[in-house]
């Protein structure tokens, strides 16, 4: 026996709480429902204590777009809600995610909508997720707000992907750099070192630079290892505080090199696509507004959000306080524009996802193009620069000989 909060209306609308012993929330909501009670929410109350800590764990976009678009499926062929979620936690082989099914199943069965169970679980389903579910429920159109989740999920997750591939390769050379330059400094300079100190006399500038580094990665390495850590957790926690992450949504946005671009074209291909779906769904325009400013990754774009909702409830347009935000460029408020006037609002956004989601993939290949003769050229002026600073002091000896 287990003990469950529970909170429900009564049949004159008055506000019901307590806590009720039961083996399962099912028997708690059929406790209550004899009781002539109105089920809002049952919880355990025992919960918090005995949660299992999840602060790594994560649900792959694409285990997440397949488990939607099995739902959609199932549900369309005339299946019930709960009969589908029993089949997709017993199909589902990741951990986190068939426990959350399973929870999310047992909402369901003590009176929750799905969208609402959904909605108990940010970790899981997002606001976009559990926004599209709501008005799929409130349309009678579920299985399609379902795959119009599912392939928003796979069209992130497809962009993502996408940009990590091509940053393997600079990611691979900046590390074979590092270790190239430890190991030098860490085998070779010492070596040296020895033979430097049978001539005497003082080292070269370039010589001295090698040496430090020498003797700071053989005596002090515990300190250049506390450093890097204390400088990456600084910099995590930094970015997680509001004034952080706006400053650091903005320098984003301004690396040179075109990263910056990649930046804002990734920003506004993923809120196209995500008020795209929304609007498509049926999410009434504010609520649609306002999840895709929490959900378009960029604080920037959230802010601008702001000023969008703010037109949209004196009466104005969408594009109007969008070509006042520097990240929106005019081809996007000059489409929004034509499907405002034209009520076609979702295929104009869809049509600038794509289009910008083609720009991100050209931008990220130019990208990668230019990064490699940079990192070649980085690589040899750190082998060039040690194996120099090395044969300084000999060549000073040998002009001294003759």
């Amino acid at each position: 026996m287990s003990t469950y909060v529970f909170k429900a209306i009564d049949g004159t609308g008055g506000k019901a709480r307590g806590e009720v012993e039961a083996d399962s929330k099912q028997a708690v909501a059929d406790q209550l429902k004899q009781r002539g009670l109105i089920v809002l929410d049952i919880s355990d109350k025992h919960s918090a204590a005995n949660m299992e800590i999840r602060l790594m764990k994560r649900v792959k976009p694409n285990d997440l777009a397949i488990f939607s678009r099995q739902l959609a499926t199932m549900i369309s062929s005339g299946m019930s809600i709960l009969r589908a979620l029993y089949v997709l936690e017993e199909q589902t082989d990741d951990k986190f995610l068939k426990e959350t099914i399973v929870a999310v199943r047992k909402d369901v069965e003590a009176g929750l909508s799905l969208s609402d169970s959904m909605a108990r679980h940010p970790k899981v389903f997002n606001p976009l997720f559990v926004a599209m579910t709501q008005a799929g429920e409130m349309g009678g159109v579920l299985e399609d707000a379902l795959e119009r989740v599912a392939d928003q999920l796979q069209k992130d997750a497809g962009l993502r992907k996408q940009i990590k591939s091509a940053m393997v390769y600079p990611v691979m050379v900046i590390v074979f750099a590092v270790g190239v330059m430890m190991a030098l400094v860490a085998f070779l300079v010492p070596v040296f070192e020895n033979v430097f100190k049978e001539f005497g006399g003082k080292l070269p500038p370039m010589t001295q630079v090698s040496v430090t580094m020498s003797h700071i990665v053989l005596n002090d390495w515990w300190a250049m290892i506390g450093g890097t850590i204390a400088v990456v957790v600084g910099f995590v926690k930094w970015k997680k505080t509001t004034w952080g992450r706006k400053q650091w949504d903005r320098f984003r946005l301004h690396i040179p090199m075109k990263i910056g671009t990649i930046v804002q074209q990734i920003a506004v291909a993923r809120w196209s696509r995500t008020l795209a779906s929304l609007t498509a769904a049926g999410v009434p325009l504010l609520q649609a507004l306002e999840i895709t400013g929490r959900t378009g990754g960029n604080v920037v774009v959230e802010e601008s959000m702001d000023e969008v909702i703010a037109s949209v409830k004196r009466g104005g347009t969408i594009a109007a306080p969008l070509a006042q935000q520097p990240i929106f460029p005019s081809i996007v408020t000059h489409m929004v524009g034509v499907g405002e006037e034209t009520g076609a609002l979702d295929q104009m956004l869809d049509r600038v996802a794509e289009f910008y989601e083609e720009q991100v993939e050209a931008s990220v290949k130019a990208l990668t193009s230019i990064l490699e003769p940079i990192m070649i050229i980085m690589i040899g002026a750190i082998v060039g620069f040690i194996v120099i600073s090395m044969y300084l002091p000999l060549f000073e000896v040998y002009n001294n000989i003759e």
